[in-house]
């Protein structure tokens, strides 16, 4: 398996948000960023994998939650006063725009990446799945990781995001 994105994979130069999960440093295209809100009141839903917190009641439209830290496999986070969810837009294989909240520590900034600065996936070895990332900046003496989110929703092909969206509505 070769964890090299390619070229039509690559991360475009942009606007990114970014977010913290622990000290680690991570950013998603702005322009799938739809919304950011504190953390509220997950109505839990049943057979759902363990990241899958349920959904929330955004403005009368039902959006499932996931949780980042869950979904990298990585230890609660205790400090839950900067907790915020970013609610993104998914594009589904039929064109229909579908929203998903994930559940981030804390949201950083709004960066603009060029494309001189954005570097590819290293390869880690084939032991370690990296198709979730597209690439990797180091700005500001921070490295921060570029998401794709449609591959990090899916990466385990534990999860059927169109089951989840039906089971949630």
């Amino acid at each position: 398996m070769t964890n090299h994105n390619p070229p039509d994979n690559r991360p475009k130069p942009g606007k990114y948000l970014t977010f913290m999960l622990g000290s680690e440093h991570y950013s998603l295209p702005i322009l799938k960023v739809r919304e950011i809100m504190r953390l509220c009141p997950i109505t839990p839903v049943p057979r759902m994998p363990v990241y899958i917190q349920g959904v929330i009641n955004l403005r009368g439209k039902i959006v499932p939650v996931l949780d980042l830290r869950a979904r990298f496999r990585l230890p609660e986070f205790t400090d839950r006063d900067r907790v915020c969810i970013i609610v993104v837009q998914l594009d589904s294989a039929d064109g229909k725009a579908n929203l998903m909240g994930m559940i981030v520590d804390i949201v950083e900034e709004v960066s603009q990446f060029t494309q001189a600065e954005i570097e590819p996936t290293p390869d880690f070895g084939g032991l370690i799945d990296t198709r979730y990332i597209t690439g990797m900046t180091n700005t500001k003496g921070t490295v921060k990781t570029l998401l794709d989110l449609d591959k990090l929703l899916t990466m385990d092909g534990d999860i059927d995001l169109q089951q989840v969206f039906r089971e949630a509505a």
